[in-house]
């Protein structure tokens, strides 16, 4: 089975990240407003970036990552240039951990935000 992660543009020039099994079943939902929640409240979407991943693990993994991305790194995967999300990776200051600390050693996944 195929999974895919996916990014839509929004109204308001918001991007909405996810993932799903059927790509064109779920993107359709989105533009018509089906699933409420964040896309249906900034109506109209439009599919702008998607990835084929072989487990949904893989795809949610990609969309949770996606979702802690600055805008000018969502624009460039749209884009497909890796250099600039590469530099835009390097350039940013801070650790690439979904914390933010790297100076801490984690012994419990409980409160954890993932």
């Amino acid at each position: 089975m195929t999974f895919w992660a996916y990014m839509l543009h929004c109204r308001g020039g918001y991007f909405y990240a996810g993932h799903t099994e059927d790509l064109e079943l779920r993107v359709a939902q989105h533009e018509s407003g089906m699933l409420p929640g964040f896309a249906s409240d900034h109506l109209p979407v439009h599919l702008v970036w998607s990835q084929e991943f072989p487990t949904r693990y893989e795809a949610l993994a990609v969309e949770r990552q996606i979702k802690g991305w600055s805008r000018a790194k969502k624009l460039a995967l749209i884009q497909g240039d890796w250099l600039k999300i590469s530099a835009l990776a390097k350039g940013n200051g801070s650790p690439s951990t979904s914390s933010g600390r790297t100076d801490v050693a984690e012994t419990s996944d409980e409160g954890q935000c993932s």
